[in-house]
């Protein structure tokens, strides 16, 4: 009997065992914590247009390859019905900048296949959307292209160039350049302020417009002279546009005699061919982005009202082209305005605008709005939200029936939307499975680029979440918290405590690759963000609130909203934290030094430490003399007051550097300082030099070695 039942319990174990194997086979494979290599395999997006025949569209993807430490743009297209994404042919030098033709048979972009950033055009089947016959190069300027747009009428092509002011053609800056680069003498003239620029010291050049036939000639110089045609600017929005009838140019510019000081952009206009410029901006603050209506009617752009100060409100306005007439469309509406588009029949404008965390887009009524902003008799407001969450790039399809635009959140990286704008209003949708946020919204958004799941869908990501609480002088400062993969809510975890950099910007529902808040917590920790006073998404009053008050309430807010959490979530160690932040976020790291010792360690990344000489060594001088008012030797009390260099005989905590010497918005000389004064304080402290960054770690592998750096600084202080 024992032989017999011993075969039929280990068939039936073995049998059990199977099911077992099989079921767990069945289940779906359990996600693992995100890294840095899983974030440089996502792909970065921007740039969505919508064909003219309202079918396709056109957007940007950058490929990042870790191994070759580069990063390359190629152009894609997506049915906007839905469908999937594909990759226009390129080359291994990429494509950029995908603008489609007015009548949607080809398409344009810049690309270096031939050695030098040229623009080129390739047609377009528009029946199934791949492209037909072999790309036709449209440029071969020497001083390379860039910035290329259609004019509505298809007949020219407009784009940038940094040439020599004195130059009258391009066989002059050819010449000049090589005569340049084969001087033995490296050695520079200056005669002007704002010599070095962010991570670049001036080569005598400046950016202009070229006007190019479509169907490719001599380029034409249409801005001459010894200014800068746009202006420098961190990308975003192009700088200039065309008429719809393709015969005016507008485009921004800063005229102001010292460049350093003056934030006065301005707009002008003048004939396609050339000609004087006619300037119609009136503000003595910033104007900039200007876009045509597509009845020709008007002229908008976002304009700041006060001079010397990069971080007023952006408003929205419009110059009537018949009258000459300026409109403030948006006074009583305190958000920035950031990127917009008209809708095919000028009667409404779409714009994207930072908000509590997010950047929800918004529709304008300009009839309602130029009436001044009061409802009409059926409720009509001049402003109203329509899509939630974390948006930008907006461009609309010319029937006026589809809106797309770029959408991320602190779980995944940029992706193409849509809205279809007929319909009326719907609720939200549940969040997807690319892991974002539901938000009200008016219209549900549909996801139509789908480029990044594969990935995100092995990585365990986190939602963030919002907390409110009372900052300095009683003021509602927001903060958000994220939890570690795997979270215990029964256990304690050490903290990484975020300041941002600006210090007028904001964390939130957004991506970064920069500082992500989603590695940041992959290894465990609980990450918590702070917007303090000088914060976006608030209010202009709030943003104000950072002005000639650097260590003043912004540290109140954020020490407020530390004790908070500690006190709001128990599974945060209180005695594991560690504070992290870059540029303000850096020179408040460096504040804190001096201020308190409760956190366990420090990183400082390229922070200002010594007011004083920071104002000597930076570029952009608006700045500091905004910010703590007047000159360095003006008002040498008002900049001493808040220089963290002060406070040194009390910094106790260690502290990492990181600088790199391409910087000079904070010149490295910041970290030097910071570093030897830790060192001869014999304050546990290491610091991090990159000689080709600047104020951004932009490289790969560099990136890769400050995320190795920084994680194993905290984790030393952390999780010994």
């Amino acid at each position: 009997m024992r032989r017999s039942t011993l075969p039929i319990v280990s068939v039936m174990a073995i049998l059990l065992m199977g099911g077992l194997f099989v079921h767990l086979s069945a289940q779906p494979a359990a996600k693992k914590p995100f890294t840095f290599e899983d974030m440089m395999a996502l792909k970065r997006i921007g740039g969505p247009v919508i064909s003219p025949d309202g079918k396709w569209v056109l957007f940007s993807a950058v490929d990042v390859d870790l191994n070759e430490n580069k990063r390359t743009p190629h152009l894609w297209v997506v049915p906007v019905v839905g469908g999937i994404a594909r990759q226009l042919p390129g080359t291994p030098a990429g494509e950029n900048g995908g603008r489609w033709s007015p009548d949607g048979k080809s398409y344009l972009y810049t690309s270096a296949a031939d050695g030098s950033s040229q623009v080129w055009v390739t047609g377009f089947d528009t029946a199934t959307g791949t492209p037909s016959g072999a790309p036709k190069k449209i440029t071969s300027i020497s001083t390379k292209a860039d910035g290329a747009i259609w004019s509505p009428d298809g007949k020219n092509i407009v784009f940038t160039s940094d040439v020599f002011p004195g130059c009258m053609d391009d066989a002059c800056n050819k010449f000049s350049d090589e005569e340049r680069a084969k001087s033995k003498v490296k050695a520079m003239v200056f005669e002007h302020l704002l010599f070095r620029h962010w991570n670049h010291y001036g080569s005598g050049k400046r950016s202009h417009l070229f006007v190019v036939p479509a169907e490719g000639g001599v380029a034409k110089d249409i801005t001459p002279g010894d200014h800068d045609v746009p202006p420098f600017n961190l990308g975003g929005q192009d700088f200039y546009a065309i008429s719809p009838d393709g015969k005016e140019v507008a485009f921004t510019s800063n005229w102001d005699e010292v460049g350093a000081t003056s934030t006065n952009n301005d707009i002008f206009v003048m004939p396609i061919t050339g000609g004087e410029p006619k300037k119609l901006s009136t503000s003595p603050g910033s104007d900039s982005t200007p876009v045509y209506s597509p009845d020709g009617k008007w002229l908008a752009w976002r304009m700041q009202k006060r001079a010397g100060y990069e971080s007023d409100r952006f408003r929205l306005v419009v110059y009537n082209r018949g009258s000459g007439q300026i409109t403030n469309l948006t006074e009583d509406f305190d958000q920035w305005v950031e990127s917009y588009t008209w809708s095919p029949d000028s009667k409404f404008i779409y714009f994207s605008s930072e908000k509590e965390g997010a950047s929800p887009i918004y529709r304008l009524n300009l009839a309602v709005a130029l009436a001044g902003n009061k409802p009409t008799g059926s409720g009509v407001r001049a402003i109203e939200q329509i899509v939630g969450g974390t948006n930008d790039e907006p461009a609309i399809s010319s029937d006026g029936k589809t809106l797309v635009f770029t959408q991320l959140s602190v779980r995944a990286p940029n992706e193409v939307y849509k809205i279809a704008l007929e319909g009326g209003a719907q609720s939200a949708p549940a969040a997807g499975p690319t892991n974002r946020m539901a938000y009200k919204s008016n219209y549900v958004a549909e996801q139509l680029s789908h480029l990044n799941d594969a990935t995100l869908a092995k990585v365990d990501m986190q939602p963030v979440e919002s907390f409110w609480f009372a900052g300095a002088g009683g003021t509602k400062v927001q903060g958000f918290l994220m939890k570690p993969p795997n979270f215990n809510k029964d256990a304690k975890y050490p903290m990484k405590f975020l300041i941002h950099g600006g210090p007028q910007g904001q964390w939130g529902d957004e991506w970064s690759y920069r500082w992500n808040a989603e590695l940041f917590a992959a290894d465990g920790y609980v990450v918590v963000m702070i917007n303090p006073r000088g914060s976006t998404g608030y209010g202009q009053a709030f943003i104000d609130g950072i002005n000639k008050d650097w260590g003043g309430k912004p540290y109140v807010d954020l020490i407020n909203g530390l004790d908070y959490a500690e006190k709001t979530y128990p599974f945060i160690d209180k005695n594991r934290e560690c504070a992290l932040g870059a540029s303000y976020g850096g020179y408040m790291i460096n504040w804190i030094l001096g201020h308190t010792n409760r956190f366990k360690c420090l990183v400082s990344h390229d922070g200002m430490f010594n007011t004083e000489s920071a104002y000597g060594s930076t570029e952009e001088l608006w700045f500091p003399e905004w910010e703590f008012g007047d000159t360095v030797w003006a008002n040498r009390e008002g900049y001493r007051k808040w220089s963290p260099h002060l406070f040194a005989t009390q910094f106790k905590t260690p502290t990492l550097v990181v600088h790199g010497q391409l910087d000079y918005r904070l010149d490295v000389s910041e970290g030097f300082q910071l570093f030897t004064t830790l060192q001869r304080l014999k304050v546990p402290s290491k610091m991090l030099y990159f000689p080709d960054e600047g104020h951004w770690v932009l490289k790969p592998q560099n990136s890769q070695l400050w995320y190795k750096t920084v994680d194993g600084w905290v984790d030393s202080y952390l999780k010994k």
